[in-house]
């Protein structure tokens, strides 16, 4: 997740952005393409609380065929993994929340390039997205490398907590899958202890290849690259929402 100062937007939402915002300036052509594109695929939120409407993001479903699943990678960085899983799943609607606006702008040059209609981005603090997303409507979530945020007196800035899990709980049906990735050993240790506490996630490891490894349908980027080439080993979460979870705490 990436950090900067809050945007007008998520103070319209009553909701900090703790994420980096802007880069370096924008080629022409990345911002041609973003101008170009981005109206198209980007997720305005509606106003006074109401649930977004997915069929109208998306265009409309017709009734008589099954609602397509639907999948969201919360800050997506240059967005190699989401545009993989939307290249690689066409009957799967897809969802991005990033504020890096140089990661937005990568991520639709792919959607140009590539033809991916089943993406949409939100950009803006993914908490006000998970605030106005139906119930039981996330079939899976990625939460890949967020901002480790080391520092104690900015732990409350990660994005895994409590309150995030909680609603998460409620988005989320029976069977769906929840993936996390970090490099860092103090977010790892904190992830699996926030995880591992809540009543409606089951971790899915059954030995240390399964966190070890990453599984074949997670793609690298290059951000993990990066973690490698530096001597940190990224672990590969992945949690289920429990079939008959407790009702105690959420």
């Amino acid at each position: 997740m990436s950090r900067g100062p809050q945007s007008p937007s998520h103070a319209a939402h009553g909701r900090q952005s703790f994420g980096r915002r802007h880069g370096r300036p924008l080629r022409p052509s990345a911002r041609a393409a973003l101008d170009a594109v981005l109206p198209r695929i980007s997720i305005d939120l509606p106003p006074d609380g109401a649930s977004l409407d997915l069929d109208a993001v998306f265009g409309c479903a017709d009734s008589a065929t099954p609602t397509p699943p639907l999948w969201l990678e919360i800050g997506f960085g240059a967005g190699e993994h989401l545009a993989w899983q939307a290249a690689q799943n066409p009957g799967v609607r897809l969802i991005g929340a990033e504020v890096f606006l140089q990661g937005v702008a990568r991520l639709v040059r792919q959607v140009e390039e590539h033809g991916l209609g089943n993406l949409r981005i939100f950009r803006g603090d993914a908490r006000a997205l998970l605030a106005a997303l139906p119930a039981g409507t996330l079939e899976r979530v990625f939460i890949l490398f967020p901002d480790p945020w080391p520092k104690t007196r900015h732990h409350k800035r990660r994005i895994v907590q409590r309150e995030t899990l909680d609603r998460l709980a409620v988005l989320m049906p029976a069977g769906a899958e929840l993936r996390l990735a970090t490099d860092d050993p103090g977010y790892r240790a904190w992830m699996l202890e926030r995880l591992n506490a809540h009543p409606a996630f089951e971790w899915l490891a059954r030995g240390p290849a399964d966190w070890r490894r990453r599984p074949d349908d997670w793609p690298p980027t290059r951000y993990e690259a990066k973690a490698l080439a530096q001597g940190r080993a990224p672990v590969y979460l992945r949690f289920r929402r429990r079939l008959n979870p407790g009702e105690t705490g959420y």
